[in-house]
């Protein structure tokens, strides 16, 4: 990270280190200090004794570099849970407020500022993960987002957004960062531009963005993006928080609105500003060393004889001691760098074939079927909005799941979310569920909402329909079931519900009754 930044944000700490003294003295309340610490990247955790710190990186390239720091990190301060979000962002969680502000400035200097990682700032920006080695990839958008990653930076002190501002990249119609549901995508085409949609959300009243711009040169994405800073600034609602999303501009403005004063910022930037980029390709330079064995978790890249390793620890919760563990095997490998997936896994790129199976063995505890990479937020258990405890159903649910021993595919990825803010995206998942509370003849019971149908593919994008509540603990056996009806098909879940709609419907109103 630039050291402009660093010498720009480090002053900032000292009010920081003064607002969290003030909290847990009592001072002022946890909303006011989560209004307030959301933009250094760090929440206060649910009862408020300890906090978690979000680190952002561009693209969720976590290269050796950036997990020393973090092993260190876990070592010096005693630091046990690493949470992987569907933002491509690593938290660090239980931190107790002693050593809070001496792990953030230390990041810092690491060149993984948090500010901005929270709050209503522009967020950590997204790419495919595996962006540069994939074999059918579009072309290659990581030196793109790390660019747009630290010209968004600029504008955390300068600018006041009305909400925070998510920006990614996708060059695969897979669409994996959901770059057409975001306030600002960029999707790569085959003649080397990109499509711009804009005002995308999840969330409360989820929107699919309106593609505003067409035939994006990538050296000028900067202007693009400036476009929708101005827009979101001119037009974003400042008096109601509710409604202060970009998605919003839509109702206001309408697509056609919305796309004319966006043209309009844009024509306007380009005749007042000079933003165009310089990238040169940074080609992978190693070479591989022979063919490696079949495995699913193994994917061959488009640099010969050099794969790249899929681990997905269950919820992206990922322990400082298996962090360590990866960190000593790849010392010696050269160019070998995790990847951070919005699904809450990672890859691990660039290896050859032994390396390949070495890091294969290290991490044959993550994932082994698609329903085991299913995604899930923190939860309520450690968020202080949440509603749901997301990461105990998901628990619950592989667990009960793995007891039955389905092909993979019998069932799909699921996403959890805690509350309405999707931050484990359920609105864009096959089977999503969102935290709540049924009202029972017993009195209520934790439950959550079924969400189903949805799709994130691009030219494909659907919003799930929202179902009813589903008491917590009878979503284990609602899904064994439906795995059961699957099997006995000897299909896959995608195939599967082409045809049997009705018998999912049904199903679900069996266990919402």
């Amino acid at each position: 990270m630039a050291k402009d930044f660093l010498t720009e944000f480090l002053p900032d700490l000292e009010e920081f280190r003064q607002k969290t003294r003030q909290f847990h003295n009592g001072e002022i309340t946890t909303a006011q200090y989560k209004g307030f610490s959301g933009g250094f990247g760090s929440y206060a955790q649910r009862g408020g004794k300890t906090h978690m710190l979000r680190l952002r990186m561009a693209g969720g390239r976590l290269t050796r570099e950036r997990l020393g720091f973090v092993i260190d990190s876990c070592e010096k301060y005693q630091i046990k849970h690493l949470k992987i979000t569907t933002c491509q962002s690593l938290q660090l969680h239980d931190l107790p407020p002693s050593i809070l502000c001496s792990l953030m400035a230390e990041a810092w200097r690491a060149g993984m500022i948090s500010r901005g990682g929270g709050g209503d700032f522009p967020r950590n920006v997204m790419a495919t993960p595996l962006s540069g080695v994939r074999q059918d990839e579009i072309f290659d958008v990581m030196p793109f987002a790390e660019a747009a990653g630290e010209y968004l930076m600029h504008f955390i002190k300068a600018v006041k957004f009305p909400r925070k501002l998510k920006v990614c990249f996708s060059n695969s119609p897979e669409n994996e960062t959901h770059a057409t549901f975001r306030d600002l995508g960029f999707v790569a085409k085959p003649d080397r531009t990109f499509d711009v949609y804009a005002a995308g959300g999840l969330g409360v009243r989820p929107l699919p963005g309106i593609c505003v711009a067409q035939n994006a040169a990538p050296e000028d994405i900067l202007y693009y993006i400036k476009a929708m800073v101005e827009v979101f600034v001119s037009y974003g609602n400042f008096e109601n928080r509710g409604k202060a999303r970009t998605r919003f501009l839509q109702e206001t403005l309408g697509a056609e609105g919305l796309t004319e004063a966006y043209q309009k910022a844009l024509d306007k930037i380009y005749e007042t500003e000079q933003l165009s980029l310089k990238i040169e390709e940074t080609p992978v330079k190693k070479r591989g060393t022979g063919k490696a064995p079949f495995d699913p978790r193994l994917l061959p890249q488009k640099q010969e004889e050099l794969y790249s390793v899929f681990y997905q620890p269950p919820g992206g919760s990922l322990s400082c001691q298996k962090a360590k563990k990866l960190y000593q095997l790849i010392q010696s490998m050269d160019a070998v760098e995790i990847r951070l997936t919005p699904q809450e896994g990672m890859y691990l790129i660039n290896c050859n074939a032994q390396e390949a199976q070495d890091l294969l063995e290290e991490t044959k505890d993550g994932a082994s079927t698609l329903f085991e990479t299913s995604v899930a937020c923190v939860g309520a258990s450690v968020c202080q909005v949440g509603i749901g405890d997301s990461k105990a159903l998901l628990d619950a649910c592989i667990e009960a799941v793995r007891k039955e021993n389905f092909p993979d595919g019998t069932l799909p990825r699921i996403h959890i979310s805690g509350c309405p803010s999707s931050c484990g995206t359920h609105q864009i998942g096959e089977i999503g569920f969102r935290g709540g509370v049924k009202q029972t003849p017993e009195g209520p019971r934790p439950a959550f909402a079924i969400f189903e149908g949805g799709c994130p593919y691009q030219g494909r994008e659907i919003l799930a329909e929202t179902g009813k509540l589903m008491a917590a603990s009878d979503i284990p056996d609602f899904l064994i079931e439906l795995g059961r009806l699957v099997a006995s098909e000897n299909t896959t879940y995608d195939k599967w519900i082409l045809n049997h709609h009705r018998s999912l419907s049904g199903l679900i109103a069996k266990y919402t009754a």
